[in-house]
C-alpha cells in the first residue's frame, strides 16, 4: 500500500513544536519569536482529516513579546499540553521567565492554567525551554534549556528533585521509563534513577523539605560509529514505548577537516541494550544532519526529520528504511509527532508548512510478510514443475 502524505500551507505562522491530544487533533506552536517581525506567536488546534482535509479549530495569541513555543508535550492522560515560552524581553530582565505553561485542551479551545519559571535569563541570554517530556505515567515532567534540566511532579509543577545542571555539552533531549531518566547531551546520556513510590505521607513530607537529587547510576559515551568522521554528538534519546530494555538515539557526526570538499554530516540511528549500555545495531539515516526525531506510540516506527529537507520512517526492530519523503518542507524540519494510535505523523517547519502523512497499518511489517509469500510461491512453483517433470519420466 502506498503511503500518502500532504503539505499544508499555514500562512505566517512558522512552525516549531506540535503535540497530538486526540488521534485527529494536534496543537502547533509557533510565530515569529520575539524579533519584530509582525508574525504573532500562537497555538493552535487543528483537526485532520486523513491527510487531505486540515481544519484550525482554535487558536490562542500569546501576549506581545513573549517567545514563540519552541517546545511541546502532551500528557498521556489528562488533556492538557505543556509549552515552553519564554516571556517578554522585560519580564525577563526582571527575572521573571514563565518559560513553563501549562494549557488545558478541552471542548475545542486552548486555554492556560498554570505557568512556572524553571529558567531565569537575561537580556543577553539565548537560551529557552527546548526539552518538554512528561514521564510514561504522567506523574513528572522534565523541562530544560541548553546546561539545566528540571524535573517537576505534575500538576502541581512543584520540583520534584534539585534541578540537574550539565557542565559539559548541551543539553538536548530527555526520556523517561518507569524508573529511570535519561538526559542526553551533545557528549553523554546521563541515566537517573527516579525516586521509589511514596505513599501519601511521604509525599507531603517530601514536598515540606529541600528537593533531593537525582541518583546518577551511569553515564554512557557516545559510541563508535562507521567512517572517518571527527566525532559525533547526541541530538535525541527515546525508550521503546513497551520495552525499557531498549533506547533509540540519534547521532549527528562531524566530518574530519580536509582542504577538499566538505564530507557530509552524517547522522546515525543506534538502538540500545539498557541493560549492558551496548549498541546492538546502526544505521545511517542521513548524510545530512537530523533536527527531529519521533518514535510510534505502538513501538514500531522510527520517524526523523533532516536538513536536507528529508522526512523518514525506518522500523524500530530492524532499522531498515520504510519511507522517505524527498523535500518535505522548503526549510529543516523543526518538530515531528505520531499520533497516538501511529497511524498519522506531522512534521512542521519554519517554512510555514505541516505535512501530513497516513501510515498504512502495515508499513513495518510488508518486506517480511511480501518475502514469505515470495519465497512460498516459488517453492509451490519449483515443486509443481518437479512433479510434472518426475512424471512424464515415470
Amino acid at each position: 500500500m502506498r503511503t500518502k502524505h500532504t503539505s499544508h500551507s499555514l500562512p505566517s505562522f512558522p512552525v516549531y513544536s506540535s503535540a497530538f491530544v486526540t488521534p485527529n487533533e494536534f496543537v502547533l506552536g509557533g510565530g515569529g519569536g520575539q524579533s519584530k517581525t509582525g508574525i504573532k506567536n500562537k497555538l493552535r488546534l487543528y483537526h485532520a482529516d486523513g491527510d487531505k482535509t486540515l481544519s484550525l479549530v482554535h487558536e490562542l495569541e500569546l501576549a506581545s513579546g513573549e517567545d514563540a513555543p519552541m517546545s511541546m508535550a502532551a500528557h498521556p492522560q489528562r488533556e492538557e499540553i505543556v509549552c515552553g515560552i519564554n516571556s517578554s524581553q522585560d519580564a525577563l530582565q526582571d527575572g521573571q521567565n514563565q518559560n513553563c505553561r501549562v494549557y488545558e485542551v478541552k471542548e475545542n479551545k486552548i486555554t492556560q492554567s498554570m505557568t512556572r519559571s524553571t529558567l531565569t535569563l537575561s537580556r543577553a541570554d539565548d537560551d529557552y525551554q527546548r526539552v518538554t517530556v512528561f514521564s510514561p505515567d504522567g506523574r513528572y515532567l522534565a523541562v530544560g534549556g541548553t546546561h539545566d534540566l528540571a524535573v517537576l511532579d505534575f500538576p502541581t509543577l512543584d520540583p520534584a528533585v534539585s534541578p540537574i545542571h550539565v557542565d559539559k555539552g548541551e543539553i538536548f533531549d530527555a526520556t523517561f521509563s518507569s524508573t529511570t531518566l535519561v538526559l542526553a547531551s551533545t557528549v553523554n546520556l546521563s541515566v537517573y534513577a527516579l525516586p521509589s513510590e511514596e505513599d501519601g505521607d511521604a509525599v507531603e513530607e517530601r514536598k515540606q523539605a529541600q528537593p533531593a537529587a537525582l541518583e546518577l547510576i551511569k553515564t554512557v559515551d557516545r559510541p563508535e560509529l562507521p567512517g572517518k568522521d571527527a566525532g559525533s554528538s547526541f541530538r535525541a534519546a527515546r525508550y521503546h514505548p513497551h520495552d525499557a530494555k531498549v533506547l533509540y538515539t540519534v547521532m549527528n557526526t562531524v566530518p574530519p577537516r580536509t582542504r577538499t570538499k566538505s564530507s557530509p554530516r552524517k547522522a546515525f540511528i543506534c538502538k540500545w541494550d539498557t541493560n549492558t549500555w551496548k549498541v546492538t545495531s546502526k544505521r545511517k539515516i542521513s548524510d545530512r544532519q537530523v533536527t527531529c526525531f519521533d518514535v510510534s506510540p505502538d513501538g514500531k516506527l522510527l520517524a526523523f526529520g533532516s536538513s536536507d529537507l528529508t522526512v523518514g520512517v525506518v522500523d524500530a526492530q530492524t532499522l531498515a528504511p520504510l519511507l522517505t519523503i524527498l523535500k518535505a518542507h522548503d526549510f529543516p524540519p523543526t518538530t515531528m509527532r505520531f499520533n497516538p494510535s501511529s497511524d498519522m505523523l506531522i512534521s512542521g517547519s519554519a517554512d510555514n508548512t505541516v505535512r501530513i502523512v497516513t501510515i498504512p497499518p502495515n508499513l513495518g511489517s510488508t518486506s517480511w510478510s511480501t518475502w514469505i509469500l515470495v519465497v512460498v510461491a516459488l517453492l509451490v512453483a519449483l515443486f509443481a514443475i518437479l512433479a510434472q517433470q518426475m512424471h512424464h519420466v515415470l
